[in-house]
């Protein structure tokens, strides 16, 4: 690979990670919570455009994995296990779940399999707000700071940063599964099941493989949400967390893993947007919800019909577009005449009688041969004049071939 143009496909993401290193010292305490809220939907986000981009199947329940994550690191910290390993245990455990559930849920295609998720979440959240031993509805409380190695993540900055840290980790973790040999089984897998269980594929391990992985990335942003908020409730996990991000992984482009980073970015940004009209002086109490399903729809009805493919597809293809444009590129060669079959057609001047007679055959190819015939005798010569100069010129193949047998000279 040229290294220049290696360097400049690196240059966007070189420029990505400096302005994500940049950006905490430069928030205040608000727009650093929306930033680190961004950073942990983006991480599911990534999970799911994996599983409905590449796997193609879709789930309404992430948000109950993220639950998960969060419980689980929660309740191992407040019962006294070191902060660092329920973060660790955290997306195991969502993994573990999702591979339980997955078995049966699985089975189920397209909107069924959809309604399944949405109904497992439902279920989920009905049973967190009962137990008491989870704090029920009432919500889980005291959860301690995350602690690493004695240096305890005391602000928001050390979070961001953590957060951050997550997503580059999560993103690497996709980039090499997709690029890996069970990747392009998925990629079969999301065209045509029927097609990929005939070319050796293992269609159901492979679902379930992707569905535990989105469900452990979910999981890993779940336990970080709990040790920043330090409470989680079932309140924290609504099945709207669920739509958004479903709405973000479409908008940003299913398949795509920058598509996760563009489409959570947009969402996050836009519901700030919303949460700030809606709670403004004489706005109604559920006007923030009302704002945000409205939108949500709107805009997927508006990606659907002008960004079908999402905004990260839909921008790399008008770049295709527009460096295939460019002035310098050599033009594409037009085809050859159709109407030649291979042959060779033959145009002759004729001349007089000891004069020399010019013949210009051209080819199928588009070769154009001139031959130079001096006429024996003192008529004209005419019809098909091909010289053995010609015939030797005459190019390689079935074309040629039918060029050389078929030199004539009427005299």
């Amino acid at each position: 690979m040229n290294p220049a143009r290696d360097m400049i496909r690196r240059l966007p993401v070189v420029l990505v990670a400096a302005g994500t290193l940049a950006l905490p010292p430069l928030l205040s305490g608000s727009h650093l919570a929306v930033y680190i809220l961004l950073g942990l939907a983006a991480i599911v986000t990534i999970g799911l455009s994996m599983l409905m981009g590449y796997a193609g199947q879709v789930s309404l329940g992430q948000a109950s994995f993220y639950a998960i994550g969060g419980y689980t690191a929660g309740l191992l910290a407040v019962h006294g296990v070191p902060s660092v390993a329920g973060l660790l245990v955290a997306p195991l455990a969502a993994a573990a779940f999702a591979l339980v559930v997955g078995v049966p849920l699985l089975r189920l295609r397209g909107h069924h399999l959809a309604f399944a998720t949405l109904a497992m979440q439902l279920i989920l959240l009905s049973l967190v707000s009962q137990a008491d031993w989870a704090g029920g509805a009432i919500g889980l409380q005291g959860i301690p700071r995350l602690s690493v190695a004695g240096t305890e993540f005391a602000d928001d900055i050390s979070y961001a940063y953590l957060v951050w840290v997550a997503v580059a980790v999560t993103l690497l973790v996709a980039r090499n599964v997709v690029a890996s040999r069970p990747g392009r089984g998925l990629r079969a897998l999301a065209t045509s099941e029927t097609a990929a269980a005939a070319s050796g594929v293992p269609v159901g391990r492979y679902r379930l493989a992707v569905f535990a992985l989105s469900a452990a990335f979910a999981g890993l942003a779940g336990g970080i949400y709990a040790f920043y908020l330090g409470y989680i409730a079932p309140g924290s996990f609504p099945v709207l967390l669920s739509i958004e991000y479903v709405v973000m992984a479409v908008v940003g482009g299913l398949g795509t893993l920058w598509g996760a980073l563009v489409g959570a970015t947009a969402i996050i940004l836009l519901v700030q947007v919303l949460n700030t009209v809606g709670t403004q002086p004489g706005m109604p109490s559920y006007a923030p919800s009302v704002l945000s399903y409205a939108v949500y729809a709107l805009l997927l009805v508006l990606v659907v019909l002008f960004l079908p493919h999402g905004i990260v597809p839909a921008v790399r293809d008008r770049l295709a577009r527009l460096g295939s444009a460019r002035p310098g590129r050599p033009p594409t060669p037009a085809p050859a005449d159709a109407g030649t079959d291979g042959a060779s057609t033959t145009t002759d001047s004729s001349t007089t009688t000891g004069t020399t007679t010019t013949g210009t055959t051209t080819t199928a190819s588009g070769t154009a041969t001139t031959g130079t015939t001096t006429a024996a005798s003192g008529t004209a010569t005419s019809g098909t004049a091909v010289t053995e100069a010609a015939a030797t010129d005459a190019p390689a193949g079935p074309a040629g071939d039918a060029a050389r047998s078929g030199v004539t000279r009427d005299g």
